[in-house]
Protein backbone atom coordinates (compact mmCIF):
# COMPACT_ATOMS: atom_id res chain seq x y z
CA UNK A 1 0.00 0.00 0.00
CA UNK A 2 2.67 2.53 1.01
CA UNK A 3 4.54 1.63 -2.25
CA UNK A 4 1.56 2.33 -4.13
CA UNK A 5 0.70 5.76 -2.60
CA UNK A 6 4.08 6.96 -3.43
CA UNK A 7 3.31 6.32 -6.98
CA UNK A 8 0.08 8.12 -6.86
CA UNK A 9 1.86 11.75 -6.30
CA UNK A 10 3.15 11.19 -10.28
CA UNK A 11 -0.47 12.71 -10.87
CA UNK A 12 0.53 16.05 -9.60
CA UNK A 13 3.55 16.23 -12.12
CA UNK A 14 1.92 15.97 -15.31
CA UNK A 15 2.10 19.53 -15.70
CA UNK A 16 -1.35 19.14 -15.53
CA UNK A 17 -2.85 23.00 -13.52
CA UNK A 18 -5.81 27.24 -10.51
CA UNK A 19 -3.02 29.59 -11.47
CA UNK A 20 -1.61 30.34 -7.82
CA UNK A 21 -1.62 34.68 -7.26
CA UNK A 22 -3.12 35.00 -4.07
CA UNK A 23 -0.74 33.57 -1.78
CA UNK A 24 -2.57 35.18 1.46
CA UNK A 25 -5.32 32.38 1.28
CA UNK A 26 -2.36 29.15 1.49
CA UNK A 27 -0.87 28.30 4.83
CA UNK A 28 2.53 26.84 3.14
CA UNK A 29 4.06 24.17 5.65
CA UNK A 30 7.90 22.95 5.06
CA UNK A 31 7.00 19.54 4.60
CA UNK A 32 10.95 18.84 2.92
CA UNK A 33 13.95 20.27 2.45
CA UNK A 34 16.72 18.54 0.75
CA UNK A 35 19.42 19.25 -1.95
CA UNK A 36 18.62 22.66 -2.48
CA UNK A 37 14.84 21.69 -3.30
CA UNK A 38 11.98 23.00 -0.46
CA UNK A 39 8.67 21.59 -0.70
CA UNK A 40 5.75 23.09 1.11
CA UNK A 41 2.45 22.04 1.27
CA UNK A 42 -1.42 23.67 2.58
CA UNK A 43 -4.28 22.84 2.69
CA UNK A 44 -7.33 24.43 0.88
CA UNK A 45 -10.91 25.48 0.32
CA UNK A 46 -12.86 23.04 -1.42
CA UNK A 47 -10.48 20.14 -1.79
CA UNK A 48 -9.35 17.34 0.00
CA UNK A 49 -5.85 17.40 -1.75
CA UNK A 50 -3.24 19.53 -0.79
CA UNK A 51 -1.50 22.43 -2.69
CA UNK A 52 1.82 21.81 -3.35
CA UNK A 53 4.62 24.44 -3.57
CA UNK A 54 8.11 23.95 -4.33
CA UNK A 55 10.83 26.50 -3.95
CA UNK A 56 14.44 26.54 -5.48
CA UNK A 57 17.61 27.74 -6.98
CA UNK A 58 19.03 25.60 -9.88
CA UNK A 59 21.71 26.03 -12.52
CA UNK A 60 20.37 27.14 -15.83
CA UNK A 61 18.75 30.39 -17.50
CA UNK A 62 15.30 31.02 -18.85
CA UNK A 63 16.14 29.59 -22.60
CA UNK A 64 17.21 26.46 -20.90
CA UNK A 65 14.30 25.96 -18.72
CA UNK A 66 11.98 26.96 -21.70
CA UNK A 67 13.54 24.56 -24.09
CA UNK A 68 13.32 21.79 -21.57
CA UNK A 69 9.36 22.87 -20.90
CA UNK A 70 8.82 22.87 -24.75
CA UNK A 71 10.19 19.43 -25.07
CA UNK A 72 6.98 17.78 -24.20
CA UNK A 73 8.42 13.97 -25.48
CA UNK A 74 11.23 14.28 -22.97
CA UNK A 75 9.05 15.32 -19.70
CA UNK A 76 9.08 11.65 -19.10
CA UNK A 77 12.86 11.75 -18.37
CA UNK A 78 12.82 14.28 -15.37
CA UNK A 79 8.59 14.56 -14.28
CA UNK A 80 7.92 11.90 -11.42
CA UNK A 81 6.21 8.57 -13.26
CA UNK A 82 5.51 10.32 -15.92
CA UNK A 83 5.00 7.22 -19.23
CA UNK A 84 4.63 9.37 -21.69
CA UNK A 85 3.67 13.14 -23.48
CA UNK A 86 3.13 14.67 -27.16
CA UNK A 87 2.04 17.41 -28.18
CA UNK A 88 -1.84 17.58 -29.24
CA UNK A 89 -1.82 21.67 -30.17
CA UNK A 90 1.06 23.99 -31.43
CA UNK A 91 -0.21 27.99 -31.19
CA UNK A 92 3.45 29.16 -30.82
CA UNK A 93 6.37 27.56 -29.70
CA UNK A 94 5.56 28.74 -26.32
CA UNK A 95 1.84 28.00 -26.45
CA UNK A 96 0.78 24.58 -26.76
CA UNK A 97 -1.76 22.13 -25.62
CA UNK A 98 -0.22 18.29 -24.96
CA UNK A 99 -0.89 15.08 -23.63
CA UNK A 100 0.61 13.00 -21.08
CA UNK A 101 0.05 9.62 -19.08
CA UNK A 102 1.62 8.47 -16.10
CA UNK A 103 2.06 4.96 -14.82
CA UNK A 104 -0.09 3.50 -11.77
CA UNK A 105 0.60 0.19 -10.04
CA UNK A 106 -1.35 -2.20 -10.95
CA UNK A 107 -4.60 -2.75 -10.25
CA UNK A 108 -4.93 0.27 -10.66
CA UNK A 109 -5.59 2.52 -13.71
CA UNK A 110 -2.95 5.16 -15.39
CA UNK A 111 -3.74 9.00 -15.14
CA UNK A 112 -4.34 10.67 -18.02
CA UNK A 113 -4.60 14.45 -18.59
CA UNK A 114 -4.33 17.37 -21.32
CA UNK A 115 -2.93 20.06 -20.82
CA UNK A 116 -2.55 23.83 -21.89
CA UNK A 117 0.68 25.44 -21.28
CA UNK A 118 1.83 28.67 -21.56
CA UNK A 119 5.19 30.88 -21.13
CA UNK A 120 5.03 34.51 -20.72
CA UNK A 121 8.75 36.09 -20.55
CA UNK A 122 9.86 39.42 -19.27
CA UNK A 123 10.89 41.70 -22.05
CA UNK A 124 13.18 43.22 -19.43
CA UNK A 125 14.15 39.81 -18.33
CA UNK A 126 13.14 40.14 -15.30
CA UNK A 127 10.96 36.97 -15.09
CA UNK A 128 9.46 34.06 -16.96
CA UNK A 129 6.04 32.92 -15.94
CA UNK A 130 4.45 29.62 -16.93
CA UNK A 131 0.74 28.20 -16.47
CA UNK A 132 0.02 24.72 -17.17
CA UNK A 133 -3.57 24.24 -16.88
CA UNK A 134 -5.84 20.63 -17.32
CA UNK A 135 -8.38 21.11 -20.28
CA UNK A 136 -9.94 17.44 -19.43
CA UNK A 137 -12.13 17.86 -22.02
CA UNK A 138 -10.25 18.80 -25.26
CA UNK A 139 -9.89 15.46 -26.50
CA UNK A 140 -12.02 11.95 -26.08
CA UNK A 141 -11.26 9.98 -22.75
CA UNK A 142 -9.02 6.72 -23.74
CA UNK A 143 -10.43 3.29 -22.39
CA UNK A 144 -8.28 1.86 -19.59
CA UNK A 145 -7.07 5.24 -18.53
CA UNK A 146 -8.48 7.94 -15.69
CA UNK A 147 -8.91 11.63 -17.06
CA UNK A 148 -7.18 13.75 -14.41
CA UNK A 149 -10.44 16.01 -13.88
CA UNK A 150 -8.63 18.94 -12.64
CA UNK A 151 -5.39 20.76 -12.91
CA UNK A 152 -3.65 23.33 -12.20
CA UNK A 153 0.53 24.84 -11.85
CA UNK A 154 2.44 28.30 -11.71
CA UNK A 155 5.34 29.17 -12.18
CA UNK A 156 7.46 32.34 -11.56
CA UNK A 157 10.93 32.10 -12.21
CA UNK A 158 13.89 34.62 -12.07
CA UNK A 159 17.46 34.58 -12.72
CA UNK A 160 19.56 35.80 -9.89
CA UNK A 161 22.68 35.22 -11.33
CA UNK A 162 23.72 34.94 -15.20
CA UNK A 163 23.99 31.09 -14.70
CA UNK A 164 21.20 29.93 -12.08
CA UNK A 165 17.17 30.45 -11.51
CA UNK A 166 15.05 30.90 -8.62
CA UNK A 167 11.78 29.37 -9.05
CA UNK A 168 8.29 29.29 -7.24
CA UNK A 169 6.41 26.45 -7.96
CA UNK A 170 3.00 25.97 -6.99
CA UNK A 171 0.24 23.03 -8.25
CA UNK A 172 -3.26 21.91 -7.15
CA UNK A 173 -4.95 18.66 -8.93
CA UNK A 174 -7.64 16.41 -8.16
CA UNK A 175 -6.40 12.68 -9.42
CA UNK A 176 -10.08 11.42 -10.61
CA UNK A 177 -10.95 7.97 -9.83
CA UNK A 178 -11.49 6.47 -5.90
CA UNK A 179 -7.86 7.55 -4.85
CA UNK A 180 -8.69 8.30 -1.15
CA UNK A 181 -6.59 12.01 -0.28
CA UNK A 182 -5.73 10.87 3.09
CA UNK A 183 -2.72 8.03 1.01
CA UNK A 184 -2.34 11.04 -1.57
CA UNK A 185 -1.41 13.16 0.97
CA UNK A 186 0.45 11.45 2.69
CA UNK A 187 3.21 11.80 -0.09
CA UNK A 188 2.33 14.72 -1.94
CA UNK A 189 5.91 15.63 -1.25
CA UNK A 190 7.79 12.76 -3.11
CA UNK A 191 6.73 13.79 -6.66
CA UNK A 192 7.91 17.23 -6.86
CA UNK A 193 11.47 16.36 -4.85
CA UNK A 194 11.97 13.96 -7.08
CA UNK A 195 11.53 15.99 -10.05
CA UNK A 196 13.05 19.29 -9.51
CA UNK A 197 15.85 17.13 -8.31
CA UNK A 198 16.33 15.36 -12.19
CA UNK A 199 15.38 18.99 -13.73
CA UNK A 200 18.10 20.00 -11.88
CA UNK A 201 20.60 17.77 -13.55
CA UNK A 202 18.95 18.42 -16.71
CA UNK A 203 19.28 21.94 -16.54
CA UNK A 204 22.85 21.42 -15.80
Amino acid sequence: MKNAGIKLVCLFLLSTFITVTAYSQYNWRLSKDKDGIKVYESEINNSNFKSIKVECVLPGTYDKLMAILSDVSRHKDWVFHSKTSNILKRNSPYDFYYYTETSMPWPMSNRDAVVHLTMNRDSLNRFLKVTATGVPNFIAEKNGKVRVPRSSVNWYVTMPSATSINIVYTFEADPGGSMPAWLVNMFADKGPYESFKKLSSILK
